[in-house]
């Protein structure tokens, strides 16, 4: 179908074979359709769109067919788009009387659970017959038309077949209603053009009269002279285009600006061969259309065009509902798609797996189809706002996913409070009723502090443990409420260094007992040590080395808040790092090893025979401090979070 045709250059109206685009074997051959390959591309995008993943195919037994079957292989295989069945028609078979032909077509698709099924090949009168035979298993199928068939009346012998089918065509350029064309149309006539074989043949196709010829079936008195072009039954057939005509124009003015740009033929022997440099002309012409944007050739030598979905309607006339259709264009403008008139009055259904809601993702199946999955519920962790992900993703680590996964929430803060936690109202209140006690005790002692009870139980050490204690007490509220860095260096090293004092004064009044024992013996020399200044240096240096210890852990590495984001799904931890391990478990241990000395020598003291001994109760509190004291270490180790704040 070449308009113009020399061995330079041609100009096609119907050629869409891609093989033509090679620039290196055709570089002169253009054409006002696009190529095969535009066309199953825009294909592909229009399947995609109504998310037709799970199609059948059904080719016509020709050339034609077979080619348009690789090329729709290759662009549906690149875009995720599975082919659940290929069906071959033959031609060359009489279906009326190869029953076993037609059953094995009907049962293949009666199996075939798409509902949607693309057409392959040239359209024929046999073609069309065979589509009619296979009428009652392909009335509720949407038919996906190739360009060929847009105007084809070939499609009448299966009505009920086509009717409703969907299929893509090029845009036209020009108005077949124009005034100019309708009086051109208007005029034609065989009696005005008797030797135009072809315009009498349509004649005797359509009005069945004016045939010259004896042998052929017509009656002139059919005829009225009355008949006209535009009065055909499929004349304004909305899918008719003229390319022919766009040819013709795109030809004449590539030739009028070749001729505007010669000298005149007087000066020029060389013009006659004009034939040979139009091509130049036609490839850099510009050619505007109704006032929109020039069009043009592209680099392949295919004239740039838009494309129509056209919604093929058939009851006594044919009715065209199209639509322009743009892949790229916004989600808004393609909502027009949604007019279309189905054949079961809504969207037909053609996907091998239920759609995969936000949540979950697709699981590959054991068959061999990249269309067909599982639906698998997002793992812990991850979640999928999309229908049909390929893949979970992980929400940051301030966030989680919620029941359904299918977004991210902001995780749960965690740690002691005041407000949400009985536990912190439970130790809140129980450090306040023993501080108010030591208080109670302290006062006690002060009041009395001149009689011989208190003075024999060390008075200045009594009071250095009863105040020490009090803060021990104290110290709990570091250790509940939301952790900043300043607490977390304070609890520690209060905690370990008030500890560490009372601790300290109960071994220095176990030391005491034992000096003072020794110094009622006549003539000891123990009796110097009997006095104010031992207790005083032995707490001291004592609680000396537990002060060092925390300086030395605070200046290395202080503790210091921390967000816990891995122990609980779902749950930040605030909570306090240690920093150091080592210093941590120095602090921890050097309380503990006061405490196991003060209960060795308390307990060798014990049995000593006065009338008030302090030995024997300091043995049972070390004892059990001893024994809370390691089984502490374990549970600590064993706990997370706000349990560890607990221990």
């Amino acid at each position: 179908m070449a308009l113009y045709d020399s061995p330079t250059m041609k100009i096609s109206y119907g050629a869409s074979d891609p093989f033509l685009s090679d620039r290196f074997t055709f570089p002169y051959f253009f054409r006002t359709v696009q190529s095969d390959h535009h066309y199953f591309s825009l294909l592909t995008e229009l399947l995609k769109y109504f998310a037709w993943t799970w199609v059948g195919v059904i080719r016509i037994d020709d050339e034609n067919g077979d080619r348009e079957f690789q090329l729709l292989t290759k662009y549906f295989s690149d875009n995720g788009i599975c082919i659940e069945f290929s069906s071959k028609l033959n031609t060359k078979i009489d279906i009326s009387t190869d029953v076993p032909y037609v059953v094995k077509h009907k049962e293949m698709l009666k199996k075939s659970t798409t509902s949607v099924i693309v057409l392959c090949g040239t359209v024929s009168t046999a073609i069309a017959e065979e589509f009619r035979m296979l009428s009652d298993v392909l009335r509720k199928k949407m038919l996906i038309l190739p360009t060929n068939w847009a105007t084809n009346h070939m499609m009448y012998y299966a009505i009920h077949v086509f009717n409703g089918s969907l299929g893509l065509i090029q845009k036209s350029w020009y108005d077949l209603n124009s005034p100019k064309v309708k009086d051109f149309l208007a005029s034609i006539h065989p009696s005005k053009f008797p030797k135009d074989v072809l315009l009498e043949d349509i004649w005797r196709l359509n009005y069945f009269c004016y045939s010259a010829n004896a042998n052929l079936y017509a009656n002139r008195d059919n005829c009225t002279e009355e008949e006209r072009f535009k009065d055909f039954w499929n004349f304004n057939n909305m899918l008719h285009s003229p390319r022919a005509y766009l040819a013709v124009s795109l030809l004449s003015h590539a030739i009028y600006k070749m001729f505007l740009s010669k000298p005149s033929p007087k000066h020029d022997k060389t013009l006659h061969n004009y034939k040979y440099q139009l091509h130049q002309y036609l490839k850099a012409l510009r050619y505007n259309v109704h006032g929109s944007s020039p069009y043009t050739f592209d680099e392949h030598g295919a004239f740039k065009s838009k494309y129509w979905i056209y919604n093929y309607i058939i009851k006594e006339k044919v009715k065209v509902q199209h639509i322009e259709f743009n892949p790229l264009a916004s989600s808004k403008q393609k909502h027009s798609a949604l007019g279309i008139k189905w054949k079961t009055d809504q969207i037909p259904r053609a996907q091998c797996s239920e759609n995969c809601i936000p949540g979950f993702r697709k699981a590959p199946m054991q068959i061999p189809h990249v269309c067909c999955y599982d639906c698998v519920q997002c793992p812990v962790g991850e979640m999928s706002n999309t229908t049909d992900s390929e893949n979970c993703i992980r929400c940051p680590d301030m966030e989680w996913p919620n029941e359904k996964r299918n977004q991210c929430i902001a995780k749960t803060l965690e740690f002691l409070s005041y407000t949400n936690d009985v536990i912190s109202m439970l130790f809140s209140s129980f450090s306040v009723l023993f501080f108010l006690l030591t208080l109670l005790i302290l006062g006690v002692f002060i009041e009395h502090c001149d009689t011989p009870i208190v003075k024999a139980n060390n008075r200045s050490l009594s009071f250095l443990l009863l105040v020490s204690i009090k803060l021990s007490f104290l110290s709990v509220f570091l250790f509940l409420g939301r952790p900043v860095d300043i607490t977390c260096m304070l609890r520690n090293f209060t905690f370990g260094i008030t500890f560490s004092i009372a601790v300290s004064s109960l071994l220095a009044k176990t030391i005491m007992v034992c000096v003072a024992f020794k110094a009622t013996k006549p003539g000891s020399s123990w009796r110097k040590w009997v006095g104010v200044k031992l207790s005083n240096s032995v707490v001291l240096f004592c609680s000396s080395i537990q002060i060092i210890i925390c300086m030395t852990w605070l200046s290395i590495s202080p503790p210091f808040q921390e967000l816990d984001l891995h122990t609980y799904p779902g749950t930040i931890i605030i909570q306090c790092n240690e920093g150091s391990a080592i210093g941590f478990y120095s602090v921890i241990g050097y309380m503990g090893l006061l405490a196991a000395v003060s209960f060795v020598l308390a307990f060798l003291a014990r049995t000593l025979p006065d009338s008030f001994n302090e030995a024997k109760y300091i043995t049972f509190s070390m004892l059990l401090f001893c024994s809370v004291w390691i089984t502490m270490i374990p549970a600590y180790l064993s706990t997370k979070g706000k349990n560890t704040v607990c221990v």
